[in-house]
């Protein structure tokens, strides 16, 4: 959708000179709004002339109406397009150009895809799909190559495995911005040759890093930057931003944890003025909250309920990131910057009239204006690596009449555990206050026999759950208790290629089919919400959810290995702060 080169062809140039100064007419004037000034903090009366893809000229209300298209912005609000610094498309289970049809109408011009969901699944193939699948859209798509593949070595195995020449490779490349969040942060601070590599690659090529810093503080967290991680999303507190922003980083503000931002804002509230250094991001969203509540649109909206001043937001959202990004042609409605612009109605509501892209209205109304090319290479499919499994697979087997075992405890912020369960011929019977997690590494690259973990403090189940969207390798993941209902939810993901299904009485409920890597459907977003909702309704029925920690969303999170405490993958049960690995939850005496 337009690289800096674009704006400065000499021609153009000259064209949008000639405009400014009254000597030619413009393409295209804005006139009767409210200028969103980011670099001020001004909302003043301006009205904008563009030749191309350039913004020629932001002069007094009135004074211009020579232009091909005059939009008339009475009463609205005229913006930078919106950035969003660090994000995932594949959490929202669609394609590119599927996300595209709803974000860009919402007022996002611009993106940073880390798309390491794909790496995991496909490796270099999967991120060159990426790559190829985000050309020529209305939207930005800027590249970020994967830095963890898989995201904890030694704890986890994923569909392919990314050391320095890989990443290499991909830095040549020159839709690829940098290095994609490190989340391997034991590895970085421990000096590992393989992270060291990683990171070394980035900063060779003089590219982004960027980082993921879950729960580090102090010498640990000077640590993490002076390695050269540069950024950070992974926020739990307004004392863990001040604290991040205070370590130099660049903080990505995400909005998928929305009980961060309270804090987020109070702290900030503290400050003299919201430092160049805070961007905000969207993460991860699920489908259906991308259609209904929106992407960064909804981020800003809820910062503004919360406290933020609008204009800081906005700052935060499109000057603060074109910054960051060292783009800059972007982030500002001003003479020599390009052409991304949001005539907003208001900056509460902040609902979109009219998008311009590179110059272009691209949508309106709430809806795309141009007409969306074909992907242009082939779907990814065929990545269940793995047999119809049976109810004994989800049999934990143990001799005598008692056994002890190993828990992961609590979801999220997980902690070790350990309790007693009976044993019935052979076969552990779960204890009331947990639940089974199992999983199966499906990519072909080792066996897919399933390591059966014990959770406690995951509520009250009555059926089973599996998904192939399990961060970060992506493997098949099934919780539940009973092995007939486990059993019907994974087969109906072996056999559809992949995406979540619930299960109770022993007969698949609800299911979602993601046939892209096991993650992403090339139908329409509305399609794919619609399913997503109805099977979350599902997992409704036989799970007592307990928000904000216990939700849906904490499924998809559970075998994050990298993040600090236990986690259950296909190699055991794991430490991502020590890096053990037990091969089961039983617990041996001589232990």
């Amino acid at each position: 959708m337009g690289e800096p080169a674009d704006i400065n062809e000499a021609g153009l140039r000259d064209r949008a000179v000639r405009a400014a100064r009254g000597e030619a007419p413009f393409d295209v004037v804005i006139t009767g709004g409210t200028l969103a000034d980011v670099a001020t903090s001004e909302l003043r009366a301006a009205d904008v002339g563009l030749v191309g893809p350039l913004i020629a000229s932001v002069h007094a209300p009135g004074a211009r109406t020579d232009a091909a298209q005059v939009i008339d912005a009475t009463g609205k609000i005229v913006a930078p397009g919106l950035i969003d610094t660090h994000m995932h498309i594949e959490s929202s289970m669609v394609t590119p150009r599927r996300y595209a049809e709803v974000v860009v109408p919402q007022g996002t011009t611009t993106l940073c895809w880390d798309p390491h969901e794909l790496g995991n699944v496909l490796g270099l193939d999967g991120v060159r799909w990426a790559v190829a699948a985000s050309r020529d859209l209305p939207l930005r798509v800027l590249i970020l190559a994967p830095s963890c593949v898989p995201s904890a070595p030694g704890l986890e195995r994923a569909g392919a495995a990314f050391e320095g020449p890989e990443l290499a490779e991909m830095l040549a490349w020159p839709e690829v911005i940098g290095v994609a969040e490190v989340m391997d942060m034991r590895g970085v601070l421990e000096r590992s040759a393989h992270m060291g590599s990683v990171v070394g690659a980035g900063l060779a090529a003089g590219k982004l890093v960027c980082g993921h810093g879950r729960g580090l503080a102090g010498a640990d967290l000077a640590g993490f930057a002076a390695a050269g991680i540069e950024s950070d999303h992974e926020i739990t507190s307004g004392t863990d931003l001040l604290a991040k922003l205070r370590a130099g980083y660049t903080v990505e503000l995400r909005g998928s944890h929305d009980y961060v931002l309270p804090g987020a804002v109070e702290a900030l509230a503290k400050l003299a003025h919201v430092p160049q250094t805070l961007t905000v991001c969207t993460d991860d969203i699920f489908p259906d909250d991308l259609t209904t509540a929106g992407g960064m649109r909804d981020v800003l909206r809820r910062l503004v309920a919360y406290g933020m001043k609008p204009i800081d937001a906005l700052r935060c959202a499109t000057l603060n990131a074109a910054m960051r990004l060292g783009r800059r042609d972007l982030g500002l409605v001003a003479p020599g910057r390009r052409g991304d612009i949001v005539i907003f109605d208001d900056l509460v509501s902040m609902q979109a009239a009219v998008v311009l892209a590179s110059g272009r209205v691209v949508a309106q109304g709430g809806a795309l204006v141009v007409p969306l090319r074909p992907d242009p290479a082939p779907l990814p499919g065929d990545t269940m690596h793995l047999a119809p499994l049976v109810p004994g697979d989800f049999m934990l087997g143990a001799r005598g009449d008692r056994a002890r075992l190993r828990t992961v405890n609590k979801p999220r912020f997980t902690e070790w555990g350990e309790t007693v369960a009976a044993v019935d011929n052979g076969v552990v019977r779960l204890p009331d206050h947990t639940i089974m997690m199992a999983v199966i590494h499906r990519h072909g690259r080792a066996p897919a026999a399933a390591v059966l973990g014990v959770l406690e403090g995951w509520s009250s189940w009555r059926g089973a759950i599996a998904t192939t969207v399990a961060h970060d390798s992506h493997n098949l993941v099934v919780f539940g208790r009973e092995p007939a209902d486990m059993t019907a939810a994974a087969n109906a993901l072996i056999g559809c290629g992949g995406g979540m299904a619930v299960a109770a009485d022993g007969r698949v409920k609800a299911l979602l089919a993601l046939p892209v890597c096991g993650l992403i459907s090339d139908a329409p977003a509305v399609e794919v919400a619609a399913g997503f909702a109805a099977l979350k309704a599902a997992a409704d029925r036989i799970v007592d959810w307990q928000p904000p920690i216990l939700t849906f969303k904490a499924i998809v999170g559970a075998s994050l290995a990298c993040n600090p405490g236990p986690h259950v993958t296909d190699r055991g049960i794991t430490d991502g702060t020590t890096g053990a690995v037990f091969p089961s939850a039983l617990i041996a005496e001589k232990e």
